[in-house]
């Protein structure tokens, strides 16, 4: 029995270099990939709390036209939570030129003390219904 000589024959496979390189190329497209899928849960969190936060600011606002109250002057603030999650809206009220309406601003923050970031914001003129010019 002859054995081949083993320096003319090429061996099929891959060297142990080419076996990391691709590892250190599929490594860094998984890295890349888990971040794009991060950055993606991180904006549908914040895109569902400014959702809620503009239905708090609705729901105020409608109750506001359903009571048919005038309101008065002046800023206000209170707790707003929507769908489990802790809101804190404040109504500022205003005059217009016109005496028969005033002007309502409605602002949610995440909280009392964190103003820096407001997630809605919604305006909406209120007639004087009591005066029954409308």
């Amino acid at each position: 029995m002859t054995r081949a000589p083993l320096h003319g024959l090429r061996r099929a496979g891959f060297t142990l270099i080419e076996v990391l390189v691709a590892l250190t190329i599929l490594a860094v497209a998984l890295t890349a990939a888990m971040r794009a899928m991060g950055s993606m849960v991180d904006a549908g969190a914040a895109l569902q709390t400014r959702m809620l936060a503009e239905w708090s600011a609705e729901n105020h606002l409608a109750a506001l036209r359903l009571a048919k109250t005038w309101p008065e002057p002046g800023v206000s603030g209170y707790a707003c939570p929507q769908g489990g999650t802790p809101l804190y809206c404040e109504q500022s009220v205003s005059g217009t030129p016109n005496p028969v309406f005033r002007r309502v601003e409605i602002a949610v923050y995440p909280s009392a003390t964190d103003k820096s970031v407001r997630l809605a914001w919604l305006v909406t003129i209120v007639p004087n219904e009591a005066r029954n010019v409308l």
